[in-house]
């Protein structure tokens, strides 16, 4: 009889340990299958059980929470959706999220093992901390010179410090309120559906997904890779081109539209002023494939892997290319495509002396009681350019602003230095060109540069052949730069508080 009674026990205990074994199965090795499961609702009811962090601009939020009384607890709210969806994107219960909600998620969520001392113990507890917060580098005033300058055109502004790479406007227009995305129910089903068949496509961030043709605005990553390969030693030296200019291998002619001046045998100083495409075009050509394409990988073109952090377009410049498809790619035309932010890149490596700065949007992120979780490093791309060009591409640029074709772009008591341009696209070239401007300012009593800042306006108004980076987005530029450099001076300029 005792032996039977020890065999049941046995047993029993032979059943118990498959039982722990099963539950450790469960609760551990296959735990994150079913939180990934969608019949598992536990995982979003637990997401939204809390407060999400917010995203501050200038130390104040511009995002928060509402207690919506349902099962998914809290819903995203925004202040001023429009002004700061391209930077905050939006939050929703149904469709996910994106830009900087999806890019700094853990933190906002509360789910980053950085926002607790004792991360263990919200895996024992199946619990998590506080939702922390996500600070910008955001200027409410440049961001809303910006968005008040393209008064709903369709287009984009990205403006950059070039000492260091933070952005301190980013606005796509026309643009949209990420609120209405936030919760469940027909009304977010039917917002989503009105936003996606919307043709001016409001929920595309213009400024770091959408690529363009750069047109001239390009012409100063060419007239930077003829002065660093020494193919142009004198940049007031006469260029023997030919105006209009043969494109190489071709009976086409390039000529040089609405420049205002002739061109013909111009020097590059006076091709970067005045905009001439031809001079240009046989520049790039003098430079070769191989040193126009080197150039403009420095620059930041070609590169996958940009993330701001949340991720950024391929700006593209071809390595394969015919001479005849080189001179037109080294004026921004071709197959060239650059985002607003590379554009920007572009002018500030100017401004910063040559070098490419990282940009960057998230300055740090906090805990809930406002203590640090991380902070972004201020990293380098590398040198674009010589620092000796860079100057010299600093004196022209200026001119061009002073006396050239970017004279709407000027600040009074600021230097500025820009380069306009108009790009051609579509089928034969029939769209309506893509206005641009990229530039740089520096305040009469500051040692550099403070705000780097590219405009492209798609819709400009007024006569096809009329439409010029000039008319359409220097003005922009010019508001955004005027934005940044009075901001830096009352903060220069405020009187600490004890």
């Amino acid at each position: 009889m005792i032996r039977y009674i020890r065999w049941c026990a046995w047993f029993c205990a032979l059943l118990l340990a498959a039982l722990l074994a099963n539950v450790v199965r469960v609760q551990v090795w296959e735990a994150a299958a079913y939180g990934a499961n969608p019949a598992n609702k536990r995982t979003a009811v637990a997401r939204y059980a809390q407060p999400r962090g917010d995203i501050l601009v200038e130390g104040r939020p511009v995002t928060g929470s509402r207690d919506s009384g349902q099962l998914l607890r809290h819903e995203r709210t925004y202040a001023e959706g429009p002004l700061y969806a391209p930077v905050t994107g939006f939050s929703s219960q149904t469709y996910g999220s994106s830009l900087l909600e999806r890019a700094e998620d853990p933190v906002l969520a509360g789910t980053d093992p950085g926002l607790s001392v004792f991360p263990l113990w919200y895996d024992l507890s199946r619990g998590r901390p506080d939702g922390g917060d996500a600070e910008t580098t955001v200027r409410a005033a440049a961001q809303r010179a910006g968005y008040t300058a393209l008064a709903g055109k369709r287009g984009a502004v990205a403006a950059l410090e070039p000492a260091t790479g933070r952005i301190l406007a980013l606005v796509s227009s026309p643009s949209y309120d990420p609120g209405v995305l936030s919760g469940t129910g027909p009304a977010v089903t039917a917002a989503w559906a009105r936003l996606n068949a919307d043709p001016a496509r409001p929920m595309l961030n213009r400024a770091l997904r959408e690529t363009y043709p750069p047109g001239s605005t390009f012409k100063i990553v060419t007239a930077a890779a003829a002065l660093d390969a020494g193919v142009v030693k004198d940049v007031d030296a006469p260029t023997g081109t030919p105006d209009p200019y043969p494109l190489p291998g071709t009976r086409t002619l390039l000529p040089n539209a609405g420049t205002g001046t002739d061109c013909r045998d111009a020097s590059m100083a006076e091709a970067v002023q005045y905009s001439c495409n031809t001079v240009m075009a046989k520049i790039g050509v003098q430079v070769g494939l191989r040193g126009m394409a080197e150039a403009a990988g420095r620059f930041g073109f070609n590169d996958d892997g940009l993330r701001v952090p949340a991720w950024v377009s391929r700006s593209t410049f071809d390595t394969d290319m015919s001479p005849d498809q080189l001179a037109l790619s080294s004026i921004g035309q071709f197959n060239t495509k650059a985002t607003p932010l590379q554009m920007a890149m572009v002018a500030a490596a100017v401004a910063g002396g040559g070098e490419v700065r990282t940009p960057y949007l998230v300055e740090r992120t906090a805990r809930a009681d406002g203590s640090q979780v991380r902070r972004t490093g201020r990293r380098s791309l590398g040198r674009a350019m010589n620092p000796a060009t860079a100057l010299r591409l600093q004196q022209l640029m200026v001119k061009a602003v002073e006396d050239g074709t970017g004279r709407n772009a000027a600040i009074p008591g600021a230097q500025v230095g820009g380069k306009t341009g108009t790009a051609q696209h579509g089928v034969g070239n029939a769209g309506t060109p893509y206005a641009w401007f990229i530039g740089w300012a520096k305040a009469a009593d500051a040692p550099l540069p403070g705000v780097a800042v590219a405009v492209v306006v798609e819709d400009a108004a007024g006569d096809r052949g009329h439409i010029s980076g000039n008319s359409a987005a220097a003005p922009i530029a010019r508001a955004v730069m005027e934005a940044a450099l009075h901001d830096d001076k009352t903060r220069t300029t405020a009187p600490r508080t004890p």
